[in-house]
């Protein structure tokens, strides 16, 4: 089944369901690629690690919220013994110790020479939160990358979070940065309701820019991945959509069959 929107399912964002999207899309963009980059150049999966400890705030969409509220505290109970003292019952938490993570990324390479010519970071939620080790790790890469004669190109499809790139302001946005052009970045501005661009990837001069259909690569990401037997769209998507865009959702699912009719006295919102 394909998704129910004609861009990014915002539904996909959701913190649980996210981790497996961000693989798919990683797979289906190298599977794409290496259809066309043949035979000089190839796509692979490559892993930026880094620590995350208790200090963290990019714990906060890696451990889920769930195993911190899996209980009240509960009254002390008395020992059989009366003269041994009442012991408080505790709560269940994780103990959390420093935790290696590693976020995939792509690298184009040209094959003759084995030089790395284009990076192609897909953005998780930890890149986004401001002080985090994952947000701290994307940025070195970043910063590493443009100042090198390798492109750099970001997709983030996740509204919630910090953007790299705030001007001008969207849900979800791509850009590209050539090396040698560094000032005139290329960058797509995308709406909810909008469908994904086709973007060029950069290669080695003198060879063109391969071309890579955002909109097809999520659409075989969410069919492969069956992701609608995990979502359940008469919900609100995480995080949830607002005035306008809110109400064009909900209009969308109740005509796809997605989500009961509105009552009479106000439509539902997403």
């Amino acid at each position: 089944m394909p998704s129910p929107f004609p861009g990014m399912d915002p539904y996909l964002e959701t913190p649980h369901l996210w981790p497996d999207v961000h693989h798919a899309l990683i797979s289906q963009i190298k599977g794409t690629l290496n259809s066309v980059l043949r035979p000089d150049y190839v796509a692979r999966v490559h892993y930026r690690t880094y620590v995350s400890d208790n200090d963290d705030p990019g714990r906060a969409v890696v451990i889920p919220a769930s195993l911190f509220a899996n209980g009240k505290p509960q009254p002390s109970r008395k020992n059989k013994n009366a003269a041994a003292a009442s012991i408080a019952q505790p709560l269940k938490v994780p103990f959390l110790i420093d935790e290696e993570i590693e976020e995939a990324y792509l690298e184009i390479r040209h094959l003759k020479t084995g030089s790395l010519v284009t990076i192609i970071e897909v953005l998780s939620p930890t890149n986004k939160i401001r002080g985090s080790q994952g947000r701290v790790s994307f940025k070195n890469k970043r910063r590493e990358t443009l100042t090198s004669e390798v492109h750099w190109v970001e997709i983030d499809l996740l509204r919630g979070g910090v953007p790299s790139v705030t001007r001008p302001s969207s849900d979800y946005r791509i850009l590209v940065s050539r090396a040698g052009d560094r000032f005139n970045a290329r960058y797509w501005p995308v709406g909810v309701r909008q469908s994904l661009p086709v973007i060029g990837i950069p290669l080695r001069k003198p060879d063109s820019d391969v071309p890579l259909d955002l909109g097809d690569v999520l659409g075989r990401a969410y069919e492969q991945g069956a992701y609608d037997l995990s979502i359940d769209y008469r919900k609100k998507p995480e995080p949830p959509l607002e005035g306008a865009d809110a109400a064009w959702a909900d209009r969308l699912l109740r005509e796809k069959g997605l989500r009961k009719a509105a009552p009479k006295n106000g439509a539902a919102k997403a």
